[in-house]
């Protein structure tokens, strides 16, 4: 009894590290356990033939034959049973980051629209309020760009997170520009606030342009 529970420790320890890359399926498992007895009843064979365990042992998993196809099979199939959820968490989150970035977007329209109609507005309050459009401005083109469809792959974090970062840059060197115009008298200082914005946003963007690379999927995806 001993030394049968020892056997199977080694065949599983054996099994295990076989698929030890190898995502946790219920496939996966009742595979395991049919090679398992498969491979046990292999070993008993042989030592009732005149071998020992460790030989016999040796000798089953060799009868066997290569199972890295089989590896490869179930690697495959907890790739494609774990897509689905985390392709559908990314689209949530995407989605999500779409809809608040336009709704801050618009937020940052209607608000300097609705005081500039109103006759106790300065031109001041009026573009200061337009603030939204930078971080909405900047979300919305992250979120785009890390959204996968079925044509286009979706573009890495870092990468998305550049292009926001010099969307919100340009933005926001637009509005400060606007808000300097109003607020300050020499007319240098908006260009000068224009300047120190906008020059290092678009480079960073002509940047990212230029060292582009597509994402678009293969027909059949």
């Amino acid at each position: 009894m001993k030394s049968k529970k020892g056997l199977d420790t080694r065949i599983r320890a054996y099994i295990d590290d076989l698929f030890s890359n190898v995502g946790e399926t219920q496939q996966l498992l009742d595979l395991k356990e049919e090679l398992a007895i498969n491979i046990r009843e292999r070993t008993e064979d042989y030592i009732l033939r005149g071998l020992d365990e460790d030989r016999a042992l040796r000798e089953a998993i060799i009868s066997m034959g290569d199972l890295g196809e089989l590896v490869d099979d179930m690697r495959k199939l907890a790739q494609d049973t774990a897509e689905p959820s985390v392709h559908s968490t990314k689209t949530y989150i995407s989605a999500a980051g779409i809809v608040i970035g336009a709704l801050l977007v618009l937020f940052g329209i209607f608000v300097p629209a609705m005081l500039y109609l109103m006759e106790d507005s300065s031109s001041i309050d009026v573009t200061g309020s337009a603030i939204f459009i930078v971080p909405g401005g900047a979300l919305l083109i992250y979120s785009v760009l890390t959204r996968e469809t079925s044509k286009r792959y979706a573009m890495k974090p870092l990468r998305a997170a550049l292009y926001g970062i010099s969307t919100g840059v340009l933005l926001f060197g637009f509005f400060a520009t606007a808000v300097t115009h109003f607020a300050v008298e020499e007319a240098f200082v908006p260009v000068a606030t224009l300047m120190v914005f906008f020059l290092p946003g678009f480079g960073v963007l002509l940047f990212l342009l230029l060292t582009e690379t597509s994402r678009r999927k293969p027909a059949g995806n």
